[in-house]
């Protein structure tokens, strides 16, 4: 029965730690969008932006999140360097390591 146990909770951490890494990094996948036009779609290690309270960060692992952008600069840290998107307003949208950002909405 222990064994049982151990397996099962062997199986459970596995199944939460499929993470996409890159050199042993957690990373997330990202996508900015509008209607006719992608602004950026691929991995990233982190999205900085701002919204009515302030500015903010979104990192691998992040709780489950929901935003409306006010204007300025998104900034992606990609696997190559950063990119810096600007907006007027946008929608973020953040669940299971997944960023999506609406933009013009």
């Amino acid at each position: 029965m222990a064994d049982d146990e151990s397996q099962t909770a062997a199986t459970d951490i596995t199944e939460t730690e499929k993470v996409a890494t890159s050199n042993g990094k957690p990373t997330m996948a990202v996508k900015i969008y509008a209607p006719f036009q992608v602004y950026f779609e691929g991995e990233a290690r982190s999205l900085s932006a701002v919204n009515a309270t302030g500015p903010f960060d979104i990192l691998p692992h992040h709780h489950n999140f929901l935003c409306m952008l006010v204007p300025g600069v998104i900034t992606v840290q990609t696997l190559d360097g950063s990119k810096d998107i600007k907006v007027n307003r946008a929608l973020m949208h953040v669940k299971s390591d997944k960023v999506s950002v609406f933009v013009d909405v």
